[in-house]
């Protein structure tokens, strides 16, 4: 797709003014309820579906195709970021009506970076294609770690502070509470940060992380950097709403790993063979179109099997709790008659 300077200036600039309405509209510390995220979240749904169908309309139907599949594999991936998002809010205690802030802020530090990223990814895959390779061993590799670490089953570990992170901590010095939404305070005359602009860069740094697989796979659906940056822009702003809306149903996602795993694998494989393609070798390329279809595919069904093994589980518990609590009621009768 053919990208000149000023459409770029456009999108950005757009993008620009939805993220401060957006800030704007909640830019009061409050506690979000599940009608104003659903709202929100429905917003972003329906822009970014606009956005694409707007690609169809100017005639770019590849780029549409390709814009979808890239917007739907970042937010399944961004789904799965919400859990160490989770994490983080309990590891500093980040009161409830804060948390917003923390997110969009936190976000869009994250989308900074990730342009960073895109833009590095774009420079080299244009001037080495072997790197295709690269791409696809390694998401294949993190398809089959997200294999090993879902069967391992391990009880879910705490967040642990990055160096980058640290090292900010330990430059600037934090003060030891929450001052509403202020990020810098004046403690004895020295200048030091609040746990509020900590919480938000642990969120923007962790996504660096986040990153390593999520860029990678959208560059195997397309090598257009506006499509790349546009997919994961829409993406990520409407993670913060869906981090309040769908919060404790993230638990019961219990087979989502399964899920990122199958799609990576997938593109990993997408990559590959494109990356043959390009070297000479005479081998079949998947379509968008199909990939659209697996990675839509795979989403509804890791969904449906995941809310039936959940329920089941639930059963489970619920008929073990009773049985205990039948048995706890029986023992006084017991030693009574004894």
């Amino acid at each position: 797709m053919d990208v000149s300077m000023s459409l770029w200036v456009a999108t950005v600039l757009g993008l620009s003014a939805l993220i401060a309405v957006d800030f704007f509209i909640g830019r009061k510390p409050h506690d979000v309820s599940i009608k104003e995220a659903g709202t929100w979240t429905v917003v972003w749904i329906v822009l970014a579906a606009l956005f694409g169908l707007g690609l169809l309309f100017f005639g770019e139907s590849q780029a549409s195709g390709e814009f979808f599949a890239g917007y739907i594999t970042e937010k399944s991936l961004s789904v799965d970021n919400l859990f160490v998002f989770v994490l983080i809010m309990a590891k500093f205690s980040v009161p409830t009506h804060l948390q917003q802030r923390v997110l969009l802020i936190g976000v869009l530090v994250a989308l900074v970076l990730r342009a960073i990223f895109i833009a590095a990814g774009a420079a080299i895959i244009a001037s080495f294609s072997w790197v295709f390779y690269i791409f696809g061993a390694f998401l294949i590799y993190t398809a089959w770690k997200l294999v090993q670490e879902a069967r391992a089953d391990e009880p879910e570990e705490e967040y642990e502070e990055n160096r980058l992170l640290k090292s900010i901590e330990n430059r600037f010095g934090v003060a030891d509470k929450y001052h509403g939404t202020k990020l810098f305070i004046r403690n004895n005359g020295k200048r030091v940060m609040t746990p509020l602009m900590v919480v938000m860069l642990a969120i923007g740094t962790t996504d660096i992380l986040f990153a390593l697989d999520s860029i990678p796979a959208i560059f195997g659906l397309t090598q257009d950097p506006y499509i790349v940056f546009t997919a994961n822009a829409f993406a990520l702003m409407g993670l913060r709403q869906l981090y309040f809306l769908i919060g404790g149903l993230l638990k019961k996602l219990v087979h989502l790993s399964y899920g990122l795993s199958v799609i990576l694998g997938f593109i990993g494989v997408k990559l590959v063979l494109h990356a043959l393609h390009e070297s000479g070798v005479h081998v079949p390329e998947i379509s968008i179109p199909f990939s659209l279809a697996v990675i839509c595919g795979v989403l509804i069904i890791t969904t449906i099997t995941s809310l039936i093994a959940s329920k089941k589980q639930a059963e489970r518990e619920a008929a073990e709790a009773a049985g205990a609590g039948e048995a706890a009621g029986d023992a006084p009768k017991d030693s009574v008659e004894a």
